[in-house]
């Protein structure tokens, strides 16, 4: 105990200035945690974060002065705990953090988040102190599953869970709010070819409450491609849902062809996976009686608004719910359903980097295609689409290797990817 530990981590200076650096961490206080990062998947969040620098409500004033560590999306191993701790962590765990704290005593009081708010704690980092109060809040979250892209990946799914408990719906003649999406309902989710899109199909499926109808939308013919191939048609049925991929780019009258799936009646509950005035719209012109539009995309725009008919809300009870991030039963559930390979995240990821390619990539994400950028904070490894290992495997053998196992497990990175990259990649 009372060593300190060098670290390497992607600091946030200001506005588009992200560095990364090695600094001293201080030896950690008796209710702290030490840690090492392994995996941090980069977020749209982080993006916002690093172009709105101090105006960003997660993020302290005086970031020039106190930089931040940014990554909010990690897992890694448990080093040293804090005696407080002692008897719930050990040395040598795996865990991941639920990154949206609402702990009155943060940096940025409820706001507070690690990968935003905090000095010594953040995903793109090797080294990390866990304050006190994650694990006050309950926030550190055991892992025991073999990969830790998966405990990176335990927070997006988080969100999507929370997402659909979000949903309501209510009984005619009572006051009731009934919780989550209709099961046995018909449901939309427009926009849904990316990464978010493609774990949200994973869970309508694979998770606890089903809709009977499940159209898929997105005018991106290659998203939708893969998608449908990465979640067949066949394995909805098997678990009763009906599932449709629709290209909308073509079709003359969306409302009425997406209507004229449900006879007529309408979706119960609709997902807009991007912020996008007439895809809101649309969502709100396909509701069913007592319909809700769960508007999941963030948009950059403070002002971003939408036409909704009003007619509607009041005879028909149509009505709309967002949420920003899930809580932390929705990281249990994300985990559990994981650990018991119920859902397969790994869909979301496109891209794999090291720590040294962190500050482009999120001031780029953008414009970078594809979906989840998966960064091992351990290595140096320029980003790399998987689609491009075997490209480039033919000038280096590391990639040829990873070309061939991501091959063999139907183009999707793995555990067997992940233990050969970290054996076999250089350090940082």
């Amino acid at each position: 105990g009372g060593e300190e530990m060098r670290t390497k981590a992607v600091r946030l200076y200001g506005k588009n200035d992200l560095r990364l650096e090695e600094f001293e961490l201080p030896p950690i206080k008796e209710d702290e945690i030490l840690a090492h990062v392994v995996s941090d998947s980069i977020c749209m969040s982080s993006y916002k974060a690093a172009i709105q620098g101090p105006d960003h409500k997660r993020v302290p004033k005086d970031i020039d002065k106190n930089p931040v560590i940014i990554g909010h999306e990690f897992c890694g191993e448990i080093l040293e705990v804090g005696s407080k701790w002692k008897d719930k962590f050990k040395p040598g765990q795996k865990f991941t953090i639920q990154p949206a704290l609402l702990y009155e005593g943060g940096p940025m009081g409820l706001l507070s988040a690690p990968g935003y708010s905090y000095k010594y704690i953040g995903g793109d980092a090797t080294y990390i102190i866990i304050p006190n109060e994650v694990m006050e809040m309950n926030c550190l979250l055991p892992y025991n599953g073999e990969a830790y892209f998966y405990g990176s990946l335990s927070e997006p799914m988080s969100t999507i869970i929370g997402a659909f408990y979000a949903c309501y719906h209510r009984e005619q003649g009572k006051y009731i709010h009934h919780m989550g999406i209709v099961e046995g309902g018909n449901m939309a989710l427009l926009a849904a070819g990316g990464p978010m899109g493609l774990g949200a199909i994973d869970y309508a499926i694979h998770g606890p409450r089903k809709p009977k109808l499940l159209v898929v939308t997105d005018i991106d013919e290659g998203r939708l491609k893969r998608a449908s191939q990465l979640i067949t048609v066949e394995e909805a049925e098997k678990n009763g849902v009906e599932l449709k991929y629709i290209n909308t780019r073509n079709i003359e009258s969306v409302d009425e062809y997406l209507l004229g799936l449900t006879g007529g009646r309408g979706y119960d509950d609709v997902f807009v996976f991007a912020p996008v005035k007439v895809l809101v719209e649309q969502a709100d012109r396909i509701l069913a009686r007592d319909g809700c539009l769960n508007f999941f995309a963030g948009p950059t725009d403070p002002k971003f608004s939408a036409e909704i008919n009003f007619y509607n809300v009041h005879y028909n009870s149509t009505h709309v719910v967002g949420t920003s991030g899930g809580n932390t039963e929705d990281m249990r559930e994300a985990l559990e359903l994981m650990e018991k390979e119920l859902i397969n995240p790994a869909a979301m990821i496109t891209h794999i980097g090291g720590l040294n390619s962190v500050v482009d990539t999120t001031l780029n994400l953008p414009n970078i295609p594809g979906g989840k950028k998966l960064i091992y904070t351990n290595i140096k490894l320029e980003l790399t689409a998987i689609e491009d290992f075997k490209e480039k495997g033919k000038k280096d053998p590391l990639f040829a290797k990873l070309a061939e196992i991501v091959e063999r497990n139907n183009g999707l990175w793995c555990y067997d990817a992940e233990k050969y990259l970290l054996e076999n990649a250089k350090p940082i």
